[in-house]
Formats: structure tokens, C-alpha cells, sequence
């Protein structure tokens, strides 16, 4: 008996070293790829390549820019978020074009308040009922501008995206009318808002952002990579979503992707176009024309929607879009960082058992009576390289969220990537699921979350 449990004792302990090398070393190479990119933005901002500030207060270019909203079951936040942004948007010709579905009569109703009050927003109503996809409420929104322009003799010069949560800035139109002079389509920093009740959930969307809109799209642009859109805060010339139309039967908007905007920005690029992103302040040393909104605050939610963004970008969005060709190593690179997922989560999975097999392999030594298992000295130099490469990446992360959240946020970005791990090992488990359903012809829905549109009233006395 006493054999065979050193012999159980030896078999644990041989796993644990397995589980813990094997993690060890993916995890390697992703923190040299993280640091890789640290590396390029480190070396623009020292060659100044920091983007100046536009001329925002000059005049602004003319052409109309019309606002695509698609939504879905939005009644809630769809009549504030209107209301907002027509109080807020200083551009002198715009218009508002909400998207939704005839079997969604609160939402209808929401829109049409707003829209008898004001003509700028235009309230239309797909002849299909909902949900379908989000890209497929869009293209409903391009042949209803199409028809507005034939009746009524105007051309847009723009299309701008928004979700009907979003909290628009007052000088977005006029960033979007700037930044499209010199490029066909430009996107906003997105900011999510903080939740007050949910440190965790919802704080882990604001380090995620305030680094990937601060540090990765900066990058990707540097090495001539695509920029994906984040389907909010984006601009894109009506010229090109017409000849985007042209390419695909009438519809600019891919209806069976789950992530258009990830898409439509790799798409431009493909065709010579590439998006850029604009950041610029809305006052000198002020914060940057962004766009805001809630995020989820709740497990559930999260997992939800990153679910969907693994689907999108990580599994189908692989065989949907592909690679850049062999010459653009700059946009294979990105687009491997973006599928890393399939290979992270495996990975994340297995280092948290490699813990609970190491306290296993302490546990039945002293039980044993026997010395416990050291890892050997090139396992060890492996695990301080890990450390060292976390404690960088960490203190990257504290950087960008300090920049536009402040110094408390930043310290909590720390804890928050265990709520960000788990947000991510649950995702991945619920898009396997709903990707083995698409895979066996389930077409692709609208999988959204409910909103939230923050009281932007003034607090009384």
C-alpha cells in the first residue's frame, strides 16, 4: 500500500510538472508578444508620433452625416440616447436613422416619440421580424438613406455607427467630418462607464478598452495592420459603403457576421481603404473625443457578449476573413494576436489546475511524510520570467487606465484580471456551444444584452 501511494504521489507530481511547463511556456510567448507590442508604441511616442489635435474648432467640412442605430428590444435606453445626442451634437446637418422591427412595438413606439418631436431622426422599420442580425438591421438603415436621397435630392457624405446605449460626444460629427477629408473611414476611442455597483465585471471592460484603444489600435496602425471598427464611435464615407454595396449585391453590411464592424474594418483595408483612428481632445490637455456607454455589469452578461466576440473574431471570423496575405506580416500578426483566444483559454484553464495540482502535490507529501517536489532550476527561471513578464504587463495595463480613468481605477485593474479570466473561461465554453450549433447550419442572431443609459441630468441642490 505504502508503494502504491508513493507511486500515486509520483504520478501527481509528474502531472503537476507537465501542466505547470506546458502553461509556462505558452504563456512565454504571449507575454513576449504583449511586450513586442509595448516595444512599437514605446518607440512611436519617442519618435513623436503621437497624434496632433484637429483643427476642431475651424470649420466644418460640409456634407451631411447620417447616424445608423439599429435596435433590437432597446425600449428601455433608445429614447434617452436620442434625445442625448440630439441635444449634444453640434454639426450643422446630420440626421438619425434608428433601424428596428415590427415585432418590437415598444421600441417603435420609443423612436417615434423622439422622431414626431424632431425630423433629424428618421424611424425605420424593417419589413422582418427581429432578431435578426446586427449587420442585417444596418443594411435595412442603408436602403432607407438610399430611398431618403432619391426623394428628397440630398447625397450623404458620411455614415456614423452607433448602439442605442451610447452616450455620443457634442463634437464627434466633427471629428468624423475632419478625419474623413484624408481617409475613408476613421474610429473614435470607446470609453466604457464605470459602474458604481460592479467594481469587477464592469470594470474589467475599462482597462480592456483604455489599453486596446490607447495602445493596440495605435499599434496596428503602425505596422499597416486593419483596424477593426468597434461598431460605435466610427465613420465611414457614404462613397465607400457604396462601392461596399456594389461588392455584395446591395448590402454594404455582411448580414450572416456576428461581428460586422470587427470585419468591415479588415475589409476596407483589404480593399486599399484602411480605417484610422482618430484621437483627438476636445479641448488643449483635455480628455479625447470619445464615445461612452455601459457595459454589462454582471457575470452573465459578460459572458454573453464576450461569447459573441469569440465567435466572431476567434472561430467563425477565421474562416470568414483569413489572412492578410504573406507580404502584410504586420496584419497577420494582429489578426493572430486577435484569434489568440483559441489557443489562451486552454492555456488559462490548464495553469489554474496546474495551482490546484501543486497545493494536491504539497497536500499528499506531508501526508506522506516525504519532501515535497521542487521545481527544477530551468522550470523555475521559467516561472520568474512569467512573473516578471505579468508584473510588466500589469503596470502597462494601470498606465492606460490611470491616463483616462485615474489613479483608483488603475489600482484596481490588478485584481481585476481574475474577474477578467473568468469572465474569459466561461465565454469560451459558451462559444464552442453556439459555434457547433452554427456549424450544423443554426443561422447567426442578434445575441445582446440588456442596457443601460446613464442619468445625465444635473444633480439637484
Amino acid at each position: 500500500m505504502a508503494a502504491l501511494g508513493q507511486g500515486a504521489i509520483l504520478w501527481i507530481d509528474a502531472v503537476t510538472r507537465e501542466m505547470t511547463l506546458f502553461a509556462a511556456l505558452w504563456f512565454v510567448v504571449g507575454g513576449i508578444d504583449d511586450l513586442l507590442v509595448d516595444l512599437i508604441y514605446l518607440g512611436r511616442r519617442l519618435r513623436g508620433g503621437r497624434p496632433g489635435p484637429s483643427a476642431l474648432a475651424g470649420p466644418v467640412p460640409a456634407g451631411r452625416i447620417v447616424v445608423f442605430v439599429p435596435a433590437w428590444d432597446e425600449s428601455a435606453v433608445i429614447g434617452s440616447m436620442l434625445r442625448t445626442a440630439l441635444e449634444r451634437f453640434d454639426h450643422p446637418d446630420y440626421r438619425i436613422y434608428v433601424g428596428t422591427y415590427p415585432n418590437d412595438p415598444a421600441t417603435i413606439a420609443a423612436v417615434a416619440e423622439v422622431a414626431l418631436a424632431d425630423a433629424r431622426v428618421r424611424l425605420v422599420v424593417g419589413g422582418a421580424p427581429g432578431p435578426s442580425t446586427k449587420a442585417d438591421c444596418l443594411n435595412t438603415l442603408w436602403r432607407a438613406l438610399l430611398r431618403d436621397e432619391a426623394a428628397e435630392g440630398f447625397v450623404a457624405s458620411a455614415v456614423a455607427l452607433h448602439d442605442a446605449e451610447d452616450v455620443v460626444h457634442p463634437l464627434e460629427l466633427r471629428a468624423y467630418a475632419h478625419g474623413l477629408i484624408d481617409h475613408a473611414a476613421v474610429q473614435l476611442p470607446v470609453l466604457p462607464l464605470a459602474h458604481a455597483h460592479s467594481r469587477f465585471f464592469a470594470g474589467h471592460y475599462l482597462d480592456e478598452f483604455a489599453e486596446a484603444h490607447g495602445r493596440a489600435l495605435v499599434v496596428r496602425q503602425t505596422v499597416g495592420a486593419g483596424l477593426p471598427f468597434a461598431g460605435v464611435g466610427c465613420a465611414i464615407r457614404r462613397e465607400v459603403l457604396a462601392q461596399l454595396a456594389a461588392m455584395r449585391g446591395g448590402a454594404p453590411f455582411d448580414a450572416d457576421s456576428l461581428v460586422e464592424d470587427y470585419e468591415l474594418g479588415l475589409t476596407l483595408a483589404s480593399m486599399g481603404m484602411p480605417a484610422r483612428l482618430v484621437r483627438v481632445a476636445e479641448s488643449p490637455g483635455g480628455p479625447p473625443v470619445a464615445v461612452h456607454a455601459y457595459f454589462p455589469d454582471t457575470i452573465g452578461t459578460a459572458v454573453r457578449q464576450k461569447a459573441r466576440w469569440m465567435i466572431g473574431i476567434a472561430l467563425a471570423g477565421w474562416d470568414r476573413t483569413g489572412w492578410g496575405g504573406w507580404r502584410r506580416i504586420g496584419d497577420n500578426w494582429m489578426r493572430m494576436r486577435d484569434r489568440r483566444a483559441t489557443l489562451e483559454i486552454p492555456v488559462l484553464a490548464l495553469a489554474y489546475l496546474s495551482i490546484l495540482a501543486w497545493a494536491l502535490s504539497f497536500g499528499a507529501h506531508l501526508l506522506a511524510g516525504t519532501s515535497p517536489a521542487m521545481p527544477s532550476a530551468p522550470m523555475r527561471a521559467l516561472l520568474w520570467t512569467n512573473l516578471v513578464l505579468l508584473v510588466w504587463r500589469l503596470m502597462v495595463r494601470a498606465a492606460f487606465v490611470g491616463r483616462v480613468y485615474g489613479w483608483r481605477e488603475a489600482f484596481w485593474s490588478a485584481p481585476r484580471i481574475f474577474s477578467s479570466n473568468i469572465v474569459a473561461l466561461l465565454a469560451a465554453r459558451r462559444a464552442l456551444l453556439v459555434y457547433v450549433h452554427m456549424l450544423r447550419g443554426q443561422p447567426p442572431r442578434w445575441d445582446k444584452t440588456a442596457h443601460r443609459f446613464p442619468d445625465l441630468r444635473p444633480a439637484s441642490n
